[in-house]
């Protein structure tokens, strides 16, 4: 499995017990749906490697405690401490409306209310405090900020994104 055709999930934070229980920091706003996983793949050096799942279930509301059938010792917990796990696309539960993972609008048209198809969203900057779509418009890149305020309708179908953008924003970049 290639990491480009994976989520990821979170990673390994803690140990739990001598036994090789690990903790997970869930990168999800609903760790619920990951209760019953019966694998995942951990990243270990360049490699996705699948450890099978003896048990998991969540612990104190945003870890996941796993139980995995490959670790049975604290010295093998060890091992795969600050591991990022990942689990395949075809596993992400479908979003509807206005909501949408960012892999996935990658390529759609940004339409703004105003000013029209202002570009190709070419990436999702999410390490700047406020995520940001950059939108590429002939040789210019625009920085939008991705804000339900500012998102007003998300149409999978024609692989388009409609905005309002505030005043001033497109001018700077376009003129």
């Amino acid at each position: 499995m290639r990491k480009e055709d994976c989520f990821y999930l979170g990673k390994i934070v803690s140990k739990y017990s001598f036994k090789g229980e690990v903790l997970v920091k869930l990168d999800t706003d609903d760790p619920e749906i990951y209760e019953n996983m019966e694998s995942v793949f951990v990243s270990l050096g360049n490699n996705l490697v699948p450890f099978f799942i003896k048990r998991c279930r969540l612990h104190k509301s945003d870890l996941l405690r796993i139980d995995f059938e490959e670790v049975k010792s604290e010295s093998d917990a060890d091992r795969i401490m600050r591991s990022a796990l990942y689990l395949p696309l075809t596993q992400l539960p479908k979003l509807t409306g206005d909501k949408f993972y960012y892999h996935e609008v990658i390529g759609f048209d940004m339409v703004d209310a105003v000013h029209g198809n202002i570009g190709v969203i070419q990436s999702i900057n999410d390490t700047t405090a406020q995520a940001l779509f950059e939108v590429q418009k002939e040789d210019k890149q625009l920085l939008i900020p991705m804000n339900d305020d500012i998102i007003t309708k998300v149409d999978r179908d024609n692989k388009t994104i409609y905005v309002r953008t505030p005043e001033g924003l497109v001018e700077l970049y376009l003129s």
